[in-house]
């Protein structure tokens, strides 16, 4: 098949999977209003292939003739990685700062599974990630990446007896000529709940004592043994809501338990190999960080066109503290795409596979996830107290209360009291909900992308470091 469509994606999940919504089992994802909206904006992915504008962005040939999407497609240049890149910035667009996901993130763990099986040198595990690599190729199956153990108690590792139990971190409790049977649980798993697969990873590193828990695989999410608990999302708009024509587009996460599942040998990728735990983990962050990075860009954008709206409709956009403000915006947005890009071009190559730089990919996620709070007041301090106490849709309608909303909310002589209500509701939606906690949470913490920052830059450290030495007249060690 190699490309599906978006019917035939919806259609892929009447499949029976276990996904409990605010505390009712779902029978069908697809008649869920929650997770329908989730479910529309997944479909992006598969409507862009058949997008004249999008085409050569969404598809690559591969060499049997077949169209197959870009994201499973082996990357082998840095023209290859810019236009992953293009290609998540313009899916995100089209998903008004929702980003499809079908694809990308299992793109990430795919790639850190192919350079993990070089890196071992297991030929089992190789042919195993480029068979399944095909098999997404040939199905375009939509695939959730499933890392973020619940951890328990994190000043222990996996394996620790001061654990309250040994299940605070997916492990393998059973091998057998099937395959292996895992235990554990997943969370904050964007869009596993209505996507086809999961492909799980390690979250950390192992010692020896936990090899138990240096597993990774790629399973149905119909498999018996799996649960998913969704977390509730703004599904449409309401009544107190200004209507738009375009729907509201976002993800949820789950929970997803893992009861004694049996994972068949054909899918493990990592099987008790402790040492390559970290590997994986890391060189899924190099991949990941950057898909992060990339479709932050749109969010990035639009908080520049927020605030400068917000300044012409209040009349201050040409004072100079606010044009300091959009200037900063400015910087950021472009300091991302800068970053973003560079990483492409001056790649790494990774088991054989070319790698978004890793310094300059965390410095992307960094920057972004650092300054973005910063960025978020830049836009509510323009905005006005009004973003807070705004009369709602429902008030503005009312034939009683419509011409005092006319006559005290407007702000400029162009700005009408409907657009600042309209723009301070779209600002609340996309700036003033989980966004801001995603943007520090999500692919990793500060910490994590600086203590990257700082491992991958050793050499380059160094080389400075006997750079001034020379110049003082010191001696090499």
């Amino acid at each position: 098949m190699a490309l599906m469509t978006a019917q035939q994606y919806k259609d892929s999940l009447k499949d029976g999977r276990v996904v409990y919504l605010c505390g009712e089992r779902v029978p069908d994802v697809l008649a869920n209003p929650m997770l329908r909206t989730c479910i529309e904006t997944a479909a992006i992915d598969y409507e862009m292939p058949e997008m004249e504008e999008y085409r050569d962005l969404a598809v690559v040939t591969r060499e049997d003739g077949d169209r197959i999407s870009r994201y499973y497609h082996v990357p082998r240049s840095g023209d290859d990685l810019l236009k992953r890149h293009e290609l998540m910035v313009e899916a995100t667009r089209l998903g008004s700062g929702a980003i499809p996901f079908t694809h990308d993130i299992a793109s990430d763990a795919m790639n850190a599974v192919n350079i993990t099986a070089a890196l071992m040198g297991k030929e089992e595990y190789r042919e195993r990630a480029e068979a399944y690599r095909r098999y997404l190729q040939d199905s375009d199956l939509s695939v959730a990446v499933a890392m973020s153990d619940v951890k328990g108690d994190r000043s222990q590792r996996p394996s620790s007896p001061r654990q309250g139990h040994p299940d605070y971190y997916l492990r393998i409790v059973d091998r057998n000529d099937e395959g292996i049977v895992v235990r554990g649980a997943k969370a904050h798993i964007s869009a596993a709940a209505y996507f086809n697969e999961l492909f799980v990873v390690p979250c950390r590193n192992m010692s020896e004592d936990d090899a138990d828990y240096a597993v990774s695989f790629a399973i149905p999410v119909d498999t018996p043994g799996i649960i998913q608990v969704a977390h509730p999302i703004k599904a449409d708009f309401g009544p107190l809501d200004f209507p738009v024509d375009i729907p509201l587009r976002w993800h949820t996460d789950s929970l997803i338990i893992f009861d004694d599942v049996t994972v068949p040998w054909e899918r493990v990728f990592l099987c008790g190999e402790w040492a390559f735990a970290m590997p994986l983990v890391y060189n899924f962050a190099y991949f990941h960080r950057h898909t992060a990075a990339s479709y932050r860009v749109p969010v990035s954008e639009m908080m520049v066109g927020m605030a400068q709206a917000m300044a012409e409709y209040n009349g201050v956009d040409k004072a100079t503290h606010i044009i300091e403000k959009v200037t900063d915006l400015v910087i950021y947005v472009n300091m991302l795409k800068s970053l973003s890009r560079a990483a492409c071009v001056d790649y790494v190559v990774h088991g054989g596979i070319p790698t978004p730089n890793p310094v300059i990919t965390n410095m992307a996620k960094y920057y972004f996830a650092s300054n973005f709070h910063r960025c978020v007041e830049i836009v509510q301090d323009v905005s006005g107290g009004l973003l807070s106490t705004a009369p709602t849709y429902a008030d503005f309608s009312n034939p009683e209360l419509s011409g005092f909303m006319e006559k005290y909310l407007g702000g400029t002589a162009e700005a009408t009291a409907e657009q600042r209500l309209r723009m301070l509701q779209f600002i609340r939606r996309i700036l003033c909900q989980e966004i801001e906690v995603l943007a520090v949470q999500g692919e990793g913490s500060f910490q994590a992308q600086r203590m990257t920052i700082y491992l991958e830059s050793q050499e380059e450290i160094q080389k400075y470091k006997a750079m001034t030495e020379r110049e003082a007249g010191i001696s090499p060690h």
